[in-house]
């Protein structure tokens, strides 16, 4: 049975829904953090951070629903094909989008540390950084919700771009600190704040793989090549 059909037990369709629903309102939480840490980062606003740092539990509570509901749907129902398919992908998703929600949290952490200090002008590098992580955090989650396996091949084709700019952003990031050692202290936490953001962008990739799988039947032919290349340095 194709996505989108509907089973003659109504009320498997209804659990399917939920879970479907559920990684929907997990998302938006998520995405609504990651962009929220992002505004605080850029604004030296802490507490707008202080609460993004403390805003995980509802994404979580979601995450516990989603593991209990795939468990009652694989015990009571037994699916099979594509059902399997959602139920499964809706599980690891969840985990995905939990990791995502974690360094978003992480982001806000770090950026109060970080207006402890002067202000240093990388910052709106990371920040452009951080919005490109999170316009593939939103187009996967459209790509997952409208069964657009396309788009999910695109974002996942993006990482690549976005690893590109994380190396360059390190790259200056370390440069600066070298010219000034004063900027040491502030700058170490702008690197974990992009090093967090790359990760992100990691997790979407990995979410686009999982759309794609759900909808098509198949993993993505090849593995993709990561541009990262910090670890050189």
């Amino acid at each position: 049975m194709s996505i989108g059909e509907q089973h003659i037990v109504k009320s498997f369709d209804v659990e399917l829904s939920k879970l479907t629903d559920a990684v929907a309102r997990m998302g938006g939480l998520a995405e609504a953090q990651l962009a929220a840490a992002i505004e605080a980062l850029e604004n030296r606003d802490s507490a707008q951070a202080s609460q993004v740092a403390g805003d995980d539990l509802r994404i979580d509570e979601i995450d516990v629903f989603i593991n209990e509901q795939v468990i009652r749907v694989l015990a009571l129902r037994g699916p099979l094909a594509d059902d399997l398919r959602t139920a499964v992908t809706a599980l690891k998703i969840g985990s995905e989008i939990e990791r995502i929600g974690d360094l978003a949290a992480n982001v806000a952490k770090r950026s109060l540390v970080l207006n402890q200090a002067p202000a240093v002008a990388q910052v709106r590098s990371v920040g452009r950084l951080g919005r490109q992580s999170l316009t593939m955090v939103k187009d996967v989650l459209d790509a997952y919700l409208n069964a657009d396996a396309a788009r999910a091949v695109a974002v996942r084709e993006r990482d690549r771009e976005l690893d590109e700019i994380y190396s360059a952003l390190f790259r200056e990031i370390l440069t600066y600190m070298m010219e000034d050692p004063r900027t040491i202290t502030p700058c170490s936490h702008l690197l974990f704040i992009a090093k967090n953001l790359e990760r992100i962008g990691d997790h979407a990739t990995n979410i686009a793989e999982m759309t794609y799988f759900r909808i098509v039947g198949k993993a993505l032919p090849d593995e993709r090549v990561k541009r990262d290349t910090s670890s050189d340095v």
